[in-house]
């Protein structure tokens, strides 16, 4: 028989030798893919993918999902080669307090490549985030599918797509580009709300610069192709730009403070020490009296938001609109608006699928719309027709018509044509319908108008007789139809306002629409213009 002093000397071992075992183990997982390829991603400016995590949430939050995970594929010495955790860090954290999930692909294990086990640690994660309705965030850093695993890893992007879909506007899906994302790896980001990029650092494309230059000729480099100022200027793919990765980190930090953590949860209130009704007196000559002349709308949303904070989204494509996030009297919003001060603020394919985008993300998360109109129209020119105006503006129209939020229209100067009517008017069921006195509401321009509504009146006439008739005419037709007035009337303006009210004016709406209800026809789903 054992004496006890013996028994309990060995446990004691037996215990220190399994608590030395999973230090190793931990410390192991932490090194990835070990020191060297560690300091290599340093050398290229970029942090580890623990690092990162680290950086962007609360400190001392983190929580690691699946640390010990590795793959099971024997093919091509696969079996040779093991790394604790697969390439890919998993976890909840919090950020700004609000609780979060988080991935993030490890490049020093295989280059980020996606194996089976590896995409289900991200499956399994993002299956959490939907179950608790918190948000998810991915930090994207890989050269694309793990080749010797082959159908094994293609169906695990496929498994994290059909995840994308499901958390859709029931959880806020946010993901940071920070090294190169291929192939199939781009396409949950693109299902994803917003994407972050880094420039010089991180780069989306579905086919490389070398597939391309062999099948189509083309010679093209990376940042060319799918850099983050292609992405963020061109093509429209990504929402945001940073210069590092620490500016990444920050920028993210900002919009989840606009965010509720699903879908009907309110979201919180935004602390600010702005008074509510004070004057706007900036904005009293703000907006020129002829309707030909530019401004900048950014103006007007920074003096009527708090503390001027206003976080644009995709700042850098289609700049004819501008959407984004703020705050008025502590009420979070999204903000659409024309800016005169590009193409005079006309609506195009781009700045429609933009703002269509915009919209539908605050409708799926109760965020407010405020709407800023200055739009002369739609982009006339084959360019448009060809490239199906009709239908992406339709976009447009049906992301305002559907959405079920609170919703306040400004018109701060023209509104013209079928523009008036897609830019949240009232006969789509916007909620308050406000204008400035230079509002003008009109089928289109006094100019245009004459030449058409007058042309047998004018037909014949030369000269100074031609120019003063014309003269006379416009005169008449904007004293007529370039005010609010009419529309005012007719009920479909609710009040014209002066500019120095602005603020104080939107948020007693604001308060007032906070629990508006919306009953919907029953139906699966509408069948939105793709």
């Amino acid at each position: 028989m054992m004496c006890p002093q013996f028994l309990g000397g060995f446990m004691d071992t037996v215990l220190e030798e399994k608590r030395s075992l999973l230090l190793e183990k931990r410390t192991q997982a932490d090194l990835g893919g070990g020191a060297a390829r560690i300091e290599k991603q340093h050398s290229q400016g970029k942090y580890t993918a623990r690092e990162r995590i680290e950086r962007l949430i609360d400190p001392g939050t983190f929580i690691e999902f699946d640390k010990f995970v590795t793959h099971r594929c024997k093919d091509f010495g696969m079996e040779k080669t093991e790394y604790l955790g697969d390439g890919v860090v998993t976890g909840i954290a919090e950020i700004n307090g609000q609780k979060v999930a988080l991935y993030s692909q490890d490049f020093t294990c295989w280059g980020g490549a996606l194996g089976e086990y590896h995409a289900k640690k991200i499956c399994k994660i993002m299956d959490f985030a939907l179950a608790n309705r918190i948000p998810v965030i991915g930090m994207n850093d890989s050269g694309g599918a793990r080749i010797q695993e082959g159908v094994d890893a293609l169906g695990g992007y496929a498994e994290i797509f059909y995840r994308n879909v499901k958390c859709s506007g029931v959880i806020p899906q946010i993901s940071l580009i920070m090294g190169p994302c291929a192939g199939g790896a781009v396409y949950s980001p693109a299902i994803t709300d917003f994407i972050f990029m880094v420039d010089k650092s991180s780069y989306m494309f579905v086919t490389g610069p070398d597939v391309i230059k062999t099948v189509t000729h083309e010679e093209v480099t990376k940042e060319e192709l799918g850099g983050a100022k292609t992405h963020n200027e061109t093509s429209g793919v990504a929402q945001f730009i940073s210069q590092d990765e620490d500016e990444c980190f920050e920028r993210v930090r900002e919009l989840l403070s606009y965010l509720p953590a699903a879908c009907y949860t309110k979201p919180s209130p935004k602390y600010t020490a702005d008074p509510v009704n004070r004057d706007n007196t900036k904005l009293k000559e703000l907006v020129p009296a002829n309707p030909k002349k530019p401004y900048d709308m950014n103006e007007i949303i920074l003096d009527i938001v708090d503390d001027s904070h206003f976080l644009e989204v995709h700042k850098g494509w289609a700049k004819n609109i501008i959407v984004g996030f703020a705050s008025i009297g502590g009420i979070k919003i999204g903000i659409v608006a024309n800016q005169p001060q590009v193409l005079a603020g006309v609506l195009d394919i781009d700045s429609s699928c933009k703002a269509a985008r915009f919209i539908r993300f605050c409708d799926s998360f109760d965020i407010p719309i405020l709407t800023l109109v200055d739009v002369p129209g739609f982009l006339p020119g084959t360019v448009q027709e060809y490239g199906g105006i009709i239908k992406h503006g339709s976009k447009l129209l049906y992301a305002y018509a559907d959405a079920t939020v609170p919703m306040i229209t400004l018109i701060t100067r023209k509104a013209y044509g079928g523009a008036y009517d897609v830019m949240a008017s009232k006969h789509i069921r916007s909620d308050v319908n406000l204008a400035y006195p230079t509002g003008e509401i009109a089928v289109m321009g006094a100019d245009g108008a004459v030449n058409i509504v007058f042309r047998n009146e004018l037909k014949g006439l030369e000269g100074k007789a031609y120019d003063d008739k014309k003269a006379e005419l416009v005169k008449n037709y904007e004293d007529r139809f370039a005010n609010p007035y009419r529309a005012a009337e007719r009920g479909y303006v609710d009040s014209v306002i002066l500019p120095e009210e602005t603020r104080a004016r939107i948020y007693e709406y604001l308060v007032v629409l906070k629990n508006k209800v919306v009953d919907n026809p029953k139906r699966k789903h509408g069948n939105i213009q793709l």
